[in-house]
């Protein structure tokens, strides 16, 4: 049987107990009713444990317990519960030998019991049972009645569990389910009121009670889960949703766990001083806070399993938030703990500037937003910070600056692994169904099975990091889409599944700010240009962007959500051109090697011919360097080993000249000198 402390009265709980809330607003709402509403669709966070306070406190309870103890409060003498799998069965009641014996005696028919191996009703079926429990069985106790007084109809609420799963699609019934459900229709408008039993409540505190209907309660998660034409057809059936628990809920269960562990700690014989504290736990830090906060978004019941986790792990309850995230994410490894993400930022500091030439700025600041997401002090002065990403970074800039490339370190640095970058071009994300792509298509619809590609490879690897590359293409679905990723942390997909990226640094890169297109001739033009000092060009790019989110898109949360966060490139120098360019024609050499095993050599005229054409135009950065490279050095050099069958391995190509035809072709001059060098 069901139990629980509390047992509110007849007439509803006391201003006292009000204040107190004794139990969840959504089960007062429901008990205040029963004059008046025949049915209820709970739906929502039904298979969560809820709060009931008893005795100045928390205990925590399933549904159905602290349902049914709310309907004893109110008389009733029983609670049944059906499902398509067990058929009808008692949960609860001081009758429920009796309601149990008239379940499974029909007039006409036989019901079977759960677990004798047979099957239980189906619609239809059920349909007559449910107008048995709803009348309280009256007709059959009278018929069967030897006489003297008349047995009072049986006071019962009934439950029907995974009520979502009683058809294929609400929106397209069969016939059979179709007519269960207008039977069922029918009988919220048919339902007679119960009186309490009159001996019964002779022996109560409940002889007032008033005449209150035998409630039929759907359990649905969602509220479109059954017809809609069944919720809204009657004013007696009601829907009510059940919430996800709030802040303070969370704080209270964290409070009421914090007890639990210690108990189940003590019995276990667990030291817990023989486990590390976690790294980042400040001094005089309360552990349950820190739990409720590491636990947003998490119902109650998965607090609960968390504490579980914690408890076989050995884990104390000042680790509470390492074991929510273990629990969120399913892995136990942390590549963000201090200590080991210290140590590759530093080398970081030391390896990137020589991976992406000629942005110091915009290294050093990026380095700056690893180190706070290192510390895991990304959005602490917000009040409540939640599950943010541990990173996010806006590079934005002229083309060809190296804000791919930085990206790729970035990834590098954090999780020594290029698997663990990841990238979106947003310019494939511009249709309005593009959003569907990232978290996956909604039930019903092409693709649906597939999921999402970007929830699923988090997924797969939470630790990542994610670019999305020329963010100012992606369709308006899209940036709604991380305008939860970034206030959140998570997203849940087209199946229902929750994604966290608590533990992902998401990078955007645009070009946003550096051109404008000229309201008049719609020609683009450019805002800043190469020789532009890095602080009035950062101050324009900012400005730009920000009147970009918010008067071109209108998505000035977008922005707020970035902050502070925008990284500038600038235009890259000459010096820096004359270090790219060094660095493609080694990647030449080291091409040319390992292929052909072949030595490239430049003369000095040549590499001096290179340098000026390679920065003539700087406009196009790193990128157009190496298009530069491609027509003036490696295209001819090509033909001429093409043409040259006898150079043999070993040899080595020696680049005298590069030089440009009137006719705008461009013709090198190659010695090729064999043997080794």
């Amino acid at each position: 049987m069901v139990k629980s402390p509390t047992a509110p009265g007849a007439r509803g709980p006391s201003p006292e107990a009000a204040a107190e809330r004794r139990v969840p607003l959504f089960i007062e709402e429901l008990t205040g009713t029963l004059s008046v509403h025949a049915q209820y669709v709970l739906y929502g966070n039904i298979r969560d444990l809820h709060l009931v306070r008893h005795r100045g406190g928390d205990r925590h309870h399933a549904l159905v317990e602290v349902l049914w103890n709310s309907l004893r409060g109110q008389g009733y003498q029983a609670l049944v519960q059906y499902d398509q799998i067990s058929g009808f069965g008692v949960v609860a009641g001081p009758e429920r030998d009796l309601v149990g014996h008239l379940l499974t005696e029909s007039g006409q028919a036989t019901f079977p019991r759960a677990g004798r191996g047979e099957r239980p009703p189906q619609l239809m079926e059920a349909a007559a049972q449910l107008r048995e429990v709803v009348t309280g069985w009256a007709e059959r106790r009278e018929a069967t009645s030897p006489g003297g007084r008349e047995p009072e109809p049986l006071r019962v609420a009934l439950l029907i569990d995974h009520a979502a799963r009683l058809t294929t699609d609400p929106g397209r019934l069969t016939e059979a389910e179709r007519d269960f459900f207008v039977a069922c229709l029918k009988l919220a408008d048919a339902a007679p009121l119960v009186a309490p039993d009159p001996v019964a409540a002779l022996h109560s505190a409940h002889r007032t009670a008033p005449a209150l209907f035998n409630p039929v309660i759907w359990l649905t998660d969602g509220e479109r889960d059954l017809p809609n034409w069944l919720v809204s057809g009657s004013e007696r059936i009601r829907a009510i949703a059940v919430p996800e628990p709030d802040a303070d809920e969370r704080r209270r269960m964290a409070r009421l766990l914090e007890r639990e562990h210690a108990d189940v700690a003590g019995r276990t014989g667990g030291d817990e001083a023989d486990t590390p504290e976690p790294a980042d736990r400040r001094e005089g830090a309360d552990p349950a806070e820190a739990f409720a906060r590491a636990a947003a978004g998490l119902t109650l019941r998965a607090m609960r399993e968390s504490v579980n986790l914690a408890l076989a792990r050995h884990m104390p309850f000042t680790a509470m938030p390492d074991a929510v995230r273990v629990y969120r994410l399913g892995v136990e490894k942390n590549p963000w703990r201090r200590e080991e993400i210290r140590q590759r930022i530093s080398e970081g500091e030391r390896r990137i500037p020589a991976r992406v030439l000629g942005q110091d700025a915009a290294v050093s600041m990026t380095l700056a937003i690893l180190k706070r997401a290192a510390l895991g002090l990304s959005g602490a002065q917000a009040g409540s910070p939640g599950h943010r990403p541990r990173g996010t970074l806006f590079f934005a800039g002229p083309t060809g600056t190296g804000k791919t490339e930085l990206a790729k370190a970035v990834a590098s640095v954090l999780f020594d692994s290029d698997q663990a970058y990841l990238r979106f071009d947003m310019s494939e994300f511009s249709a309005a169904h593009s959003a569907d792509r990232l978290v996956g298509a909604p039930p019903g619809y092409v693709g649906f099975e597939a999921g999402g590609e970007l929830t699923t490879a988090v997924r797969a690897n939470p630790f990542r990091v994610i670019l999305f590359d020329e963010i100012d293409k992606a369709d308006k679905g899209v940036l709604d889409k991380f305008l939860q990723v970034l206030e959140d942390g998570r997203l849940t997909d087209g199946q229902g599944v929750t994604t966290y990226f608590s533990e992902c640094v998401l990078i955007f890169t645009s070009n946003l700010g550096v051109q404008r297109t000229d309201p008049e001739t719609e020609e683009r033009q450019w805002i800043v240009e190469p020789g532009t000092p890095y602080r009035e060009l950062a101050r324009k790019v900012k400005r730009n962007v920000k009147h970009h989110f918010e008067a071109v898109v209108g998505r000035p949360e977008l922005m707020n959500r970035i902050g502070g966060n925008v990284v500038v490139f600038g235009f890259i120098t000459e010096e820096t051109a004359g270090r790219i360019l060094d660095l493609q024609i080694g990647n030449i050499r080291r091409q040319l090697a390992a292929e052909h095993r072949l030595h490239l050599e430049l003369a000095d005229a040549a590499r001096a011919q290179l340098a000026a054409y390679c920065t003539r135009d700087l406009w196009n950065g790193g990128r157009g360097i190496g298009m530069v490279l491609e027509t003036h050095l490696l295209n001819p050099l090509a033909c001429e080993l093409f043409d040259r069958p006898g150079v043999g391995p070993g040899a080595t190509v020696l680049v005298r000249e590069v030089r440009e035809t009137e006719d705008g072709q461009v013709e090198i001059d190659v010695e090729t000198l064999p043997g080794e060098r």
